[in-house]
């Protein structure tokens, strides 16, 4: 995956100012390293990904031990990140300087509850502009890192800038420090002869000079591609929404590639083959179940004109079948479930005791009981309990209504 790495400008956002970038198409190799202001920075595509790089200078780096329960689960969500960044406030409050309102915090990544964590602090509105600024011109950011964190270059000192802003930068567990390099500060460090010194081109004779020894050389981009294999990432808090919104946009932006761009037509083909298959299948499917269907019916029509003769046209062989049973119950003088006798005897072996009705209406397979103080939990019981005997009870004002029923 291709990453343009952007370095923040030191100076407020502005579209007219130079920036320092490199390609890289594996996070390993360089491919591209120069300066552009921001409308000519190189473009990714859907596929790539942009990640800032704030330097040395724009961060300061503080050590402090959270309360026992700060860092939760999710401590970074929406329901964790206020109260932490309070906590944070509160314990940075007396070693900045700034008004904590005005900076953004970030903690090291996978943080240890039970012991120190590192905090990194830079200027709020600063980042916030240098981001929106990326993201206007077509360049939003998935991740933030910092140019050094701590014991990102083990016991290396590294000398980098130009000869008349040169630096001296020191990373190790115990912090991130930043100096300039002069005869002053070269002295007062005391650098040991066994520890090594990697500077960049411009500055390695300076550097030489100074500390009387020779130096390791190393481009600048190569320093930034060690910064972008850190786990930091410094998109937190109020941050992380904005990064979350940015991932949802490149998702969104690799789904419109998938749909259109050539290089994924092959995998649209072998999509839309998937779905004609699966379609054809479900199309099958429900053809041998229509003609198991059918096959059923035809086999009940059948039972049906084989043993009443006299049935010609089958319409309906389960309501036809109900019906011809209930005329030979009639003509052979033999009780069927739609006379009243029979559905009397099922509603009163049901009823609750002393239940008589003050009058009745039937019709066939109808029987209507007026009169009857029934609470709605009896009614309910009783239809329920009259359903296996193809019985159906309902309320119609006061009186209640038991019809039978075929099932389909």
């Amino acid at each position: 995956m291709t990453t343009l790495i952007v370095t923040l400008s030191s100076e407020p956002a502005d579209a007219a100012a130079v920036y320092d970038y490199l390609l890289t198409p594996d996070g390993s190799a360089l491919a591209e390293q120069s300066r552009a202001p921001l409308a000519l920075l190189p473009q990714v595509g859907s596929t790539g990904e942009v990640v800032a790089l704030v330097a040395a200078n724009k961060l300061s780096w503080h050590r402090v031990q959270l309360p026992k329960g700060s860092l939760g689960r999710r401590f970074l969500g929406d329901a964790g990140a206020p109260r932490l960044r309070a906590v944070l406030e509160g314990l940075l409050e007396d070693q900045l300087l700034d008004e904590t309102a005005q900076l953004h915090f970030a903690i090291e990544p996978k943080p240890d509850a039970d012991a120190p964590v590192w905090v990194a602090v830079c200027d709020r509105a600063w980042l916030r502009g240098a981001l929106q600024a990326l993201e206007q011109a077509g360049r939003p950011v998935s991740r933030i890192v910092p140019e050094f964190a701590p014991d990102s270059l083990g016991n290396e000192l590294y000398v980098m800038g130009e000869p008349e802003q040169a630096s001296l930068v020191f990373a190790s567990a115990d912090g991130v420090a930043l100096w300039p390099l002069s005869k002053a500060s070269v002295a007062l460090l005391k650098w040991p002869e066994q520890q090594a010194i990697v500077a960049e081109p411009a500055v390695a004779a300076l550097a030489e000079q100074l500390f009387g020894r020779s130096v390791t050389l190393q481009q600048s981009g190569q320093r930034r591609l060690l910064a972008l294999r850190s786990a930091w990432d410094l998109a937190q808090f109020e941050m992380a929404n904005s990064s979350a919104a940015r991932k949802r946009k490149r998702l969104s932006e690799s789904l419109g590639s998938l749909l259109k761009a050539p290089r994924w037509r092959a995998a649209r083909y072998a999509m839309l083959a998937l779905l004609l298959v699966n379609l054809a299948g479900l199309n099958a499917w429900a053809w041998r179940e229509q003609a198991a269907l059918k096959t059923q019916r035809a086999a009940v029509g059948e039972i049906l004109t084989r043993t009443f003769p006299q049935v010609r046209v089958v319409v309906d062989p389960v309501v036809q079948m109900s019906k011809e049973v209930a005329l030979l119950q009639q003509s052979s003088g033999a009780a069927s479930a739609r006379d009243m006798e029979v559905m009397m005897g099922a509603f009163a072996a049901l009823a609750p005791a002393n239940t008589t009705p003050t009058a009745l209406e039937f019709t066939a397979g109808e029987l209507r009981l007026k009169g009857l103080k029934l609470k709605p939990e009896d009614v309910s019981a009783i239809a329920f309990k009259l359903k296996p005997q193809a019985y159906a009870a309902s309320v119609e004002g006061d009186s209640v209504l038991i019809r039978q029923v075929v099932a389909p």
